[in-house]
């Protein structure tokens, strides 16, 4: 029995030819924990030397990740699924929706993570062309489970009608409804977000002299509430009306009184919500517990499609013309509620050449006849806004510092058909600003605007390469393109678009 002030006698197991190791701290508070719950094992308590374990032995990492000594230490399970992650590695408009409706077609859930429906990914299947917004590219697979994830910002009007029309294009979404869920903490987009999101281009335009070039879908202001804490959820919605109605007047009014010429239909907004609640209710779940049961429960093939890009990122993009939301790795645990070990395989979506969409600096940009031929030749409008993209060479500068932020572990380079006419092509390698290299992609945007771009021009093979479907169909100077930029980033290339259509995605591994 220990009494205050009394120092506990410690046992001696230790044959007497043994010389006793020192006493250290954790070694007297395993003493004294042995003593006062004896039924106890303590083997597995840091810092002990007993070669009992509850686990397999691990060998410890140091902060920099390099190998320390071994231990043996009781162990979490380790992850029974990983999600796979396709993300964009330039400005958007990679092609993405591409390379996730080739994975999703054998998998069982495929996820949205952030974002609204200001992306846009377009999936061609059997000659049909399906354009997403909010909806996951996966959703046309029958056999898997679509999640919107809570990191989502959802505009209901737009989710059903998104659906409606595509579902007038083919039987590609029929039954969509019984294959998908969302997640009750995703945010809603409300009509005054979309309405404010104009008047605030508006003003940027008048006051500065240019303006964002947003897709005045609402996502940035919905976003803005979510951060003012006084934005709704989806659980609110199907929760008490009549307290979600109090919250939405009381939302609606702090933007009339932030931009007096906003138009706001409260009361024709509360009736169409009040019955978006009802066909959304059969959809909704709890998202954490959701991704949870699929992660630690039987084998499943879990795929993250990004929206936006790497350069479009809140925090990693050109600030401030990007979009409000992470889109980069990080934002995939944020806004599907799952721990970083359950990340696996990262894919990166490159174009063969850079376009952007809207206003922004723009290094390898070509506002010429090769910007025009590129703009015609990959038909570069923005299949949410319509706008023209702009055309460029291909920026690895850029892509490499995409490959810093999410740690592709491959890469799927789209639209290389589109570069088949062409004599000579050049790629980016390096920026200089006043004639000297700099090290780093830069954060600010006048520098950026600054800089002068240095190429390496690569021959061209001028043959058409549509109708490839392995590397060896490819010309000898396609193949070089394709391996200057896996030399160049050192990262494998896998996949190879060279049209639009599931076949014409080339698999290299």
């Amino acid at each position: 029995m220990l009494s205050a002030g009394n120092t506990p006698t410690l046992p001696t197991h230790a044959a007497a030819s043994r010389v006793p190791a020192p006493v250290t701290t954790s070694a007297c508070n395993r003493a004294v924990f042995r003593l006062l719950f004896p039924g106890i094992n303590t083997d597995s308590m840091s810092g002990t030397s007993s070669n009992v374990s509850n686990g397999p032995e691990e060998e410890e990492e140091t902060l920099n990740g390099g190998p320390a000594s071994k231990r043996a230490r009781g162990s979490a399970e380790a992850p029974r699924n990983r999600v796979t992650v396709v993300l964009g590695a330039q400005w958007g408009d990679e092609g993405k929706g591409k390379v996730v409706d080739l994975l999703a077609m054998d998998a069982d859930i495929v996820c949205r993570c952030q974002g609204g429906n200001n992306a846009g990914h377009t999936v061609v299947v059997d000659s049909v062309e399906y354009d997403f917004h909010l909806l996951p590219s996966g959703v046309i697979n029958k056999n898997a489970v679509s999640f919107i994830g809570n990191g989502v910002v959802i505009h209901l009007p737009g989710l059903f009608e998104e659906a409606e029309k595509n579902l007038k294009k083919g039987k590609g979404l029929e039954g969509w409804e019984g294959r998908l869920r969302i997640s009750d903490r995703a945010h809603i987009v409300f009509n005054f977000h979309q309405a404010a999101d104009g008047i605030q281009e508006q003003l940027r335009q008048e006051q500065a002299g240019k303006n964002l070039g947003t897709t005045k879908k609402g996502i940035g202001p919905a976003y803005s509430s979510k951060a003012n804490r006084t934005g709704l959820r989806i659980c609110d919605l199907l929760a008490d009306f009549g307290e979600f109605q109090k919250k939405f007047l009381l939302l609606a009014g702090q933007f009339k009184s932030m931009y007096p010429t906003l138009d706001i239909d409260a009361e024709s907004e509360l009736q169409q919500l009040k019955v978006f609640a009802e066909r959304v209710r059969p959809l909704v779940t709890d998202g954490v517990y959701f991704m949870n049961q699929a992660l630690q429960g039987p084998p499943k093939k879990i795929l993250v499609e990004g929206a936006n890009a790497a350069l479009l990122d809140i925090d990693f993009g050109t600030y401030p013309f990007v979009t409000s939301s992470n889109c980069t790795v990080g934002g995939v645990c944020t806004g599907l509620g799952i721990p970083p070990r359950n990340v696996g395989k990262v894919y990166g979506v490159v174009k063969a050449y850079t376009t952007r969409v809207g206003v922004g600096a723009f290094p390898t940009e070509q506002d010429n006849e090769v910007g025009a031929l590129l703009q015609s030749r990959g038909f570069e409008v923005g299949v949410t806004t319509g706008r023209k993209r702009r055309c460029g060479w291909l920026d690895l500068v850029l892509v490499k510092y995409a490959h810093m932020i999410n740690g592709f572990s491959a890469l799927a380079v789209t639209k290389l058909d589109i570069l088949d006419t062409l004599e000579e092509i050049k790629v980016g390698v390096a920026y200089k600003i006043d004639g000297k290299t700099i090290p780093s992609f830069p954060a600010n945007m006048d520098v950026l605007s600054r800089v002068s771009m240095d190429f390496v021009t690569l021959p061209g093979w001028q043959t058409s390469t549509e109708q490839a479907r392995s590397l060896s169909d490819l010309p000898l100077n396609a193949q070089g393109y394709v391996r200057y930029i896996e030399s160049f980033l050192e990262v494998p290339v896998k996949w190879i678009g060279i049209g639009k259509s599931r076949e014409s995605m080339i698999k290299l591994f």
